[in-house]
């Protein structure tokens, strides 16, 4: 595949430098996106960076991850109206080192092997003192030159501490190292990121007399105005501690109809010409779409495995011929995810140190699902009343520690949209 005619057509090209093609011919070429372990995790907004490693990878090319573990520790100013709180250097290495296994994860080959390269930038700084950086990095560009870009221009007004302002020239001397020590010539990155990798391609011709390049990506944005990235519950992060796969894979499957062109090109592994087959196909059917798209991205980002917990969570919140038999098969797994999507209360096995106790008893008065004992027999009376899909009729219905699947959860129904799940501990 020509990397520039893949991005094109994807959407994914928002700037380049003249004589990217050239560079891009070479089989075998270098290319790297800078990460900062900000975070405890990678998050759908990193994926948009990992996939375009992953279409240069597609095109026969090395891609490189650099981990910050320098720049995690300064702040970037880009896109930020005010100062980055600092975080400890504890946290920023326990995030670097669990970013870096996701890395390696999501960018190996269709056989599992690792074939992406990861650098942590802290290993350019461990030796340098201020002096050094002074004299060899700070000389390179002035203060001028580093005034004009529009990620320090945006916060000269509000603000801007002498530490994130040296951003710019960690991450341009970032690209000089990567350049000298493995003959990496591009750079890559979204939009925001435009003038700290021109920085990088200038400290490249000026110390070194070569030539680099830049490339970046348009920032993603959705139809509605939402920040790209963002749930109902947060951000949308690529741990499944953190964002389940059931609720990764419901991000998709809830994606506003406008947004379905943009999402599958920049996440679908699929050609064009199938993306545009299944656009023809699916035209008055944008749900299906979504669900392909859903089970694509969910299988890649989690597993294959994880793709059919996520699918049988949803059929057991949504699907109304779920039964007894289908909670029978859940995993405690599978249990446990939904759990965090249901309404919930926990009781106590203390509860049930009698054996069993009456269902009014437990919807009002453990649980406090229903107002009143009253109440829970007017369900009742209305048929209202389901427990892990068997519909209750006696008034005087016993519920034991046996009701309780893996000896943990139970599914309540009271009407067809109201459910909750009670665990037990």
């Amino acid at each position: 595949m020509d990397l520039l005619e893949e991005l094109g057509w994807r959407g994914m090209i928002h700037e380049c430098t003249p004589g990217i093609e050239t560079y891009l011919a070479t089989p075998g070429a270098k290319a790297y996106i800078g990460f900062d372990p900000t975070a405890p995790s990678l998050g759908i907004g990193n994926y948009v960076q990992i996939m375009l490693l992953k279409h240069f990878q597609r095109c026969g090319h090395t891609p490189i991850v650099l981990m910050g573990g320098a720049t995690g520790r300064i702040g970037d100013p880009s896109g930020k109206d005010k100062e980055r709180e600092l975080k400890d250097y504890d946290e920023i290495d326990r995030n670097l080192a669990f970013q870096m296994a996701q890395a390696r994860k999501l960018l190996a080959d269709d056989n599992f092997q690792e074939v992406v390269l990861i650098v942590n930038n802290l290993d350019f700084y461990r030796n340098m003192n201020v002096l050094d950086f002074l004299r060899d990095v700070g000389k390179t560009v002035t203060v001028n030159y580093m005034m004009a870009k529009e990620s320090v221009k945006k916060r000269i007004e509000t603000g801007i501490s002498f530490t994130e302002f040296s951003y710019q020239l960690i991450q341009a001397y970032d690209f000089q190292c990567l350049y000298q020590q493995y003959d990496c010539r591009l750079q890559m990155g979204g939009s925001d990121q435009w003038g700290n990798i021109t920085s990088g391609t200038e400290f490249v011709r000026r110390n070194l007399g070569g030539k680099a390049y830049a490339l970046t990506t348009p920032l993603l944005t959705k139809a509605d105005g939402s920040k790209f990235g963002k749930s109902e519950k947060g951000n949308l992060w690529l741990d499944p501690n953190l964002t389940s796969p059931y609720a990764f894979y419901q991000f998709w499957i809830n994606a506003d109809d406008r947004d379905l062109p943009a999402f599958l090109r920049y996440f679908s592994l699929k050609s064009k010409e199938e993306i545009e087959g299944l656009e023809a196909t699916y035209a008055q059917d944008p749900q299906t779409l979504k669900k392909l798209l859903a089970e694509e991205i969910t299988a890649r980002v989690h597993s294959h495995d994880a793709l059919l917990s996520a699918q049988k969570v949803s059929q057991l919140l949504f699907h109304p011929k779920a039964d007894q038999a289908f909670l029978e098969s859940l995993s405690e797994g599978e249990w446990e995810m939904a759990a965090k999507e249901l309404p919930g209360f926990v009781v106590s096995q203390t509860t049930f140190s009698a054996n069993a106790i009456d269902l009014t008893t437990l919807a009002a008065e453990s649980t406090q699902i229903l107002a009143s004992k009253a109440e829970v027999k007017r369900a009742v009376a209305n048929r209202a009343i389901n427990i892990n899909k068997v519909k209750i009729e006696d008034q005087d219905y016993q519920v034991s520690a046996d009701h309780f699947l893996h000896g943990k959860y139970l599914l309540f129904e009271n009407g067809k949209k109201n459910k909750f799940i009670i665990t037990l501990e």
